[in-house]
């Protein structure tokens, strides 16, 4: 396969999102225009020349878990799918999140009970009609677990040929993150983000969890049409702040103030002199 890189299409151009705060460190962040990837593709060899010689220890490179997952071959033709009855049942009692059929799809619905069972989705679906009483949210998702949450059905921003596919979670994403990593001599985590919120599948060694989180939350990957699942979150530098000494006057000389040791009286004054990189005791 020819290096999807720097290509007509536009594949490999950073694209410079506005800058994040966590905690008190600022960090921008730019998302990486991908080339589409196919099942059975090598990322080592695809997705990692985006990144080479462009990152660094310090930054943290994130890869959309759905980039992974087709990667693995975990994506699923809808018209290969055929949902139970309780699957079209429980489909017509989801409660749409805004973009996309979800796991309001039988389809795909079919697709989460055999990834969680049967008894598992009944329960969850048991807590998420709780939800809607108690003004609750998530409840599904966190007893149906990652595997379920994961699940990408297609829709309305979907790129072809997937918008007629099913995209299952990675079953090898702490693998595929420790190998980028590697080579990469960045850390790396595999996330799933959308408009609702972000997680992280898996990780490299130090990797933020929480702050890879904090810092994607508002979905700067987009959804799809943007074609650009991969990002690089990198703290700035922080700027210096010089302050000048307070100008005095001691003994003659002039200069400035910087501090007093205690209990050493006048004697024990920190002077700065005509350079103020360096400091004296004034005798």
């Amino acid at each position: 396969m020819a290096s999807p890189v720097n290509n007509s299409e536009g594949n490999g151009t950073w694209i410079e999102k506005p800058a994040r705060t966590a905690g008190n460190q600022q960090f921008c962040r730019f998302v990486v225009r991908s080339h589409l990837v196919v099942p059975g593709e090598d990322l080592l060899k695809t997705v990692v020349p985006y990144f080479q010689g462009k990152v660094t220890p310090r930054d943290i490179v994130v890869i959309g878990e759905k980039v992974v997952a087709i990667a693995e071959g975990r994506a699923v033709l809808l018209n290969q799918v055929k949902p139970r009855w309780s699957a079209r049942w429980l489909a017509r009692h989801v409660r749409q999140l805004g973009y996309g059929l979800g796991l309001a799809r039988p389809e795909t619905m079919e697709m989460a009970i055999r990834q969680a069972g049967l008894p598992r989705i009944l329960a969850a679906a048991s807590a998420g009609a709780m939800d809607r009483i108690t003004g609750r949210s998530g409840d599904f998702y966190r007893i149906a677990g990652r595997k379920v949450a994961a699940i990408d059905g297609p829709g309305p921003t979907t790129i072809p040929p997937y918008n007629e596919y099913i995209v299952l979670a990675p079953e090898r994403a702490k693998e595929t993150a420790e190998r980028l990593a590697k080579v990469l001599r960045a850390p790396v985590a595999i996330v799933d983000v959308n408009d609702i919120g972000a997680e992280v599948l898996a990780a490299s060694s130090r990797v933020d969890i929480e702050l890879v989180r904090t810092l994607l939350r508002d979905n700067p990957m987009g959804q799809g049409a943007q074609r650009t699942p991969l990002a690089v979150l990198r703290p700035q530098a922080e700027t210096s702040r010089h302050t000048a000494w307070p100008a005095v006057s001691l003994g003659g000389q002039e200069g400035g103030l910087v501090g007093m040791v205690p209990g050493e009286g006048a004697g024990g004054l920190v002077w700065a002199g005509d350079e103020v990189a360096s400091t004296q005791s004034k005798p």
